[in-house]
């Protein structure tokens, strides 16, 4: 088949944390599919035909985007961040797994993104120079009990959790659940931190204790870490945010 597929990752949101590898990608492409907000991201251009949708019909998107790669077009599937992580590459490999079996003979790379974790990391300082997990609070493709029986795993495990997804109008309870369950496990005076849009015009960073998380605002927009027992505040001069790191040791008995 002449056609292609790469699947990339347009980063947290400044254009220069677009990688030269997906902007290659993006430059090749006739054909571009995504999210509508990701859609706009990416400049116009003569040759490039764009194919936005709605949220939630990433399957749907993944087949439309094979479609077009069968029928020799050079498709770019673009997600926020990394597409990797929550997003696009496992819609795309579901419907390659599921559909035509011709669509296993196309080329198909994923070309990474800095992933919203990662860029909130290095905006406070070094959260998850421990060891970390990523969780997504969302329960529309898995049931919440499923949710919060990891969410408790890895908070007994002591690992920093950035969460995913953490809150939504139609379920706006589920953070403050997550948050809840993580006070009956770790100390109130954790550091927790509300990163939202991270490197866009609208960021904002703010850090608190656990104790205090709970009546902090989100979105969809924001990820929330939530510290190992191990990560510290730095103090820095007046009215600067703290520098926030988990140290990379671990000492024994923990």
């Amino acid at each position: 088949m002449s056609g292609s597929v790469a699947i990339v990752g347009l980063g947290p949101g400044d254009g220069s944390l677009v990688t030269p590898a997906a902007q290659a990608a993006l430059d090749r492409a006739t054909d571009l599919i995504g999210y509508i907000p990701y859609v706009a991201r990416v400049p116009e251009r003569a040759g490039l035909t764009r194919h936005p949708s709605d949220n939630r019909v990433e399957v749907d998107r993944a087949r439309h985007a094979l479609m077009l790669a069968a029928e020799g077009r050079h498709v770019a599937v673009v997600s926020g961040g990394d597409p990797g992580v929550f997003a696009m590459a496992a819609a795309v490999f579901e419907a390659v797994e599921q559909g035509d079996p011709a669509w296993r003979r196309l080329a198909i790379t994923v070309e990474p993104g800095i992933t919203a974790m990662l860029a909130a990391a290095a905006r406070l300082g070094a959260p998850m120079g421990g060891d970390f997990c990523a969780l997504s609070l969302s329960d529309n493709l898995k049931p919440w009990d499923v949710v919060t029986a990891r969410l408790e795993a890895v908070l007994r495990a002591d690992l920093v959790v950035a969460l995913y997804n953490p809150i939504s109008s139609a379920r706006p309870w589920q953070l403050g659940a997550a948050l809840g369950l993580a006070l009956e496990i770790r100390a109130p005076e954790t550091p927790v931190a509300f990163a939202r849009a991270v490197t866009r015009p609208d960021e904002t960073l703010r850090v608190m204790t656990l104790a205090q998380a709970r009546e902090a605002p989100a979105d969809m927009a924001t990820l929330v870490i939530i510290g190992a027992s191990g990560t510290r505040l730095i103090p820095r001069g007046p009215g600067e945010r703290p520098f926030l790191y988990t140290p990379r040791s671990v000492p024994a008995g923990r």
